[in-house]
């Protein structure tokens, strides 16, 4: 991938766990707690978001490797259950709030995919080129097919962004979507989960990115209509 190309695909990366992490202080927010409000967190400053090790040094480590897929993550945004109106189902939606944040940004960069008049074969090539870290520009021949390209960078990154939270795994919302429903009788299995948990994404992050590679292009086809 040209130097651009990363560039460009690590500030989606960076703008989408934003907007992830905005979406857990909204939901808490709705629900009654504003510690994210105060904290001055619903904010879309990256200043206020980054995490240098998982927002840059993560995803440049991962371009350098070539991976398809690039994976990060921002401070996660602070709330405070007890305030909560309801605090089972607002937990459950604040944790949700981030995966469901990054499918809507998919779906609608999706939809509007679909509606460009580009031939379905240089929609392929460019998502192939992607994949490939290639670049958009040596595909695309005009404005509309780079423009296309542009969506499918934002599409599946977000895709990548929503499956790689759904991992029960601390500190991902998985996790506390999971141990929400379980309830406190498998706190300690939590609470042993939290303490190896960076190790765990890490060897997930690095080797086992394939496990997810089926459902990241089984969505992708589905929200852009991209045969391939």
């Amino acid at each position: 991938m040209q130097a651009v190309d990363s560039i460009f695909y690590i500030v989606v990366l960076i703008l989408s766990v934003i907007i992830h992490e905005i979406s857990h202080g909204y939901a808490a927010l709705y629900f009654g707690d504003q510690t994210a409000k105060l904290a001055g967190r619903l904010t879309l400053n990256p200043l206020k978001h980054l995490d240098p090790f998982g927002s840059v040094l993560i995803p440049l480590f991962l371009v350098i490797l070539h991976s398809p897929f690039l994976i990060g993550w921002a401070r996660p945004v602070p709330f405070n259950p007890h305030n909560l109106r309801n605090q089972k189902l607002g937990t459950l939606w604040v944790a949700a709030a981030g995966i469901l944040s990054n499918f809507l940004i998919a779906i609608i960069f999706g939809l509007t995919s679909m509606i460009i008049p580009v031939a379905s074969e240089v929609k392929t090539s460019l998502f192939q080129v992607i994949l490939n870290r290639g670049s958009i520009m040596g595909v695309a021949s005009n404005g509309l097919e780079a423009a296309v390209g542009i969506m499918f960078v934002i599409i599946l990154v977000n895709i990548v962004l929503a499956i790689f939270n759904l991992v029960p795994l601390p500190p991902l919302d998985g996790s506390r979507i999971l141990f929400t429903l379980l309830g406190n009788r498998f706190r300690q299995i939590e609470f042993f989960l939290e303490r190896y948990a960076i190790f765990v994404l890490l060897i997930f992050i690095f080797f086992l990115w394939q496990k997810i590679a089926p459902i990241v292009f089984s969505l992708f086809k589905l929200f852009t209509g991209v045969s391939f």
